[in-house]
């Protein structure tokens, strides 16, 4: 038990702003466990914007509310996975080889696409999660359940997809070892839990979108690069958050 709180802990140390313990530390071995708390995370960081968002709904309009609610995550995080959608806007707009993509990935300059791309991406967040505001509840557990469920499909990519960095270049040295199966199970069910909480199971039809967006850019960056960077699990994670928000009215409106 002791090493599995060490293993969330270094997954919250490394993927948010959030506080841990000094003893909680970065080696290759932990950081590779860690992993299978990928969507724990999500859980945790979904649940700091929910409460954002609920708090200052007692205040604020709706619209402003789901703006400081977005702020929240973009802060726990560090803007951590939307540096790695950017990143990747900015290599495969602009590159036309594995070695020019992987390097213009690596460069920490913000170019036109990453622009264009997070302003895209945050915008549909926005609208998306607006429109689904039919009630307090339901927004909270929208943020929570999209939080979560993104980066156990990102997590998928990190099980299937090989590493295609060096690791003494590598910005995130997690994904440079395969995932184990185990941890991917785990990923799978803290990724999936908080849907048990809607009043419908049909959201659950939501993870077919969701598992053909990381067949589409799987096979996009295996096309591209080989496999896949940090900075393509960080853009699929956003992505899949985006798609998830997405097809929950399309849902409703076939199904409910």
């Amino acid at each position: 038990m002791k090493k599995q709180v060490h293993y969330f802990l270094t997954a919250v140390l490394f993927f948010t702003r959030i506080p841990c313990p000094k003893w909680v530390n970065h080696s290759p071995e932990i950081l590779n466990k860690s992993s299978r708390y990928f969507s724990l995370v999500g859980i945790l960081v979904g649940a700091i914007s929910a409460g954002i968002y609920f708090l200052a709904s007692f205040v604020f309009t709706t619209e402003i509310s789901l703006v400081l609610g977005m702020i929240a995550s973009i802060w726990a995080t560090g803007a951590f996975h939307e540096d790695g959608f950017a990143d990747s806007c900015d290599g495969f707009g602009g590159g036309w080889t594995k070695e020019k993509i992987l390097i213009i990935m690596k460069d920490s300059r913000l170019g036109t696409f990453g622009v264009i791309g997070l302003i895209s991406i945050l915008s549909l967040k926005f609208m998306s999660l607006n429109y689904l505001a039919t009630s307090k509840l339901m927004v909270v557990l929208v943020l929570i359940s999209g939080h979560s469920i993104s980066r156990f499909i990102a997590t998928i990519l990190l099980y299937t997809h090989a590493y295609v960095r060096d690791i003494d270049s590598a910005k995130v040295k997690p994904t440079t070892q395969k995932m184990e199966t185990k941890s991917l199970v785990i990923s799978a069910f803290f990724g999936i839990l908080p849907l048990f909480f809607f009043n419908n199971y049909w959201v659950f039809l939501s993870l077919v979108p969701l598992f053909i967006t990381y067949l589409y850019l799987g096979n996009f960056f295996k096309k591209w690069i080989g496999g896949q960077t940090g900075d393509c699990a960080g853009a699929l994670q956003q992505v899949s958050e985006v798609v998830f928000y997405l097809s929950l009215p399309i849902i409703w409106k076939l199904f409910l």
